[in-house]
């Protein structure tokens, strides 16, 4: 009975497999879907960050007492060419940062810092006996100084050489400098007297 009660119901049966097809399908794709082995295009890479160079602090304003101003980085060489002496003040291995030079020819004295100036420009000279000012230009060489005259027996230079450990340069539009009073300073100005 069983067996004639299902075959009356097959065809039935069957056409309700058929029905049953297309609502399978989205899900059968689906698990299909789901298991492939494709392998995914990578994700491109990212741009390589540029390092921006930070701003160099801007220095900290000076006092208004000089004796109080930190000494300016470097240390002192005296040396002789074919024009006389002279004495570099600044870090090794790089351009000094003032210089004293003996012309013998002349007689003369120069003093240079380093950096450039413009016109009506003055560079004061201080030392703990008293300060002097000057008119300064640009040497024009490279690279730039501003630079001083002044006479062998000008007075400021034995004021730098006997100033208490240092002496300070102050010069229109350029960062102020202190300077230790060591010896060369003092050889060079010897030189241009004799």
């Amino acid at each position: 009975m069983r067996t004639s009660l299902a075959r009356s119901f097959w065809p039935y049966s069957l056409a309700m497999r058929i029905i049953a097809i297309p609502r399978l399908l989205p899900f059968a794709l689906l698990a299909l879907a789901g298991c492939s082995t494709a392998i995914p295009e990578p994700a491109p890479a990212p741009e390589p960050i540029k390092p921006v160079a930070a701003p160099a602090p801007a220095p900290a304003p000076l006092s208004d007492n000089w004796i109080d101003w930190p000494i300016t980085p470097g240390t002192w060489t005296y040396r002789e060419d074919g024009r006389g002496s002279l004495a570099l003040f600044g870090e090794i291995g790089k351009d000094a940062v003032f210089i004293i030079r003996c012309d013998q020819s002349r007689r003369q004295l120069f003093l240079s810092r380093a950096g450039a100036v413009g016109n009506g420009a003055t560079m004061l000279l201080r030392a703990s006996a008293g300060q002097a000012s000057y008119p300064a230009t640009n040497s024009g060489g490279t690279p730039a100084y501003a630079a001083i005259s002044v006479s062998p027996g000008d007075l400021m230079m034995d004021r730098i050489a006997y100033s208490r450990g240092r002496f300070a340069v102050e010069t229109s539009g350029l960062r102020s400098l202190a300077i230790p009073a060591w010896p060369e300073f003092s050889r060079v100005v010897e030189d241009c007297r004799r």
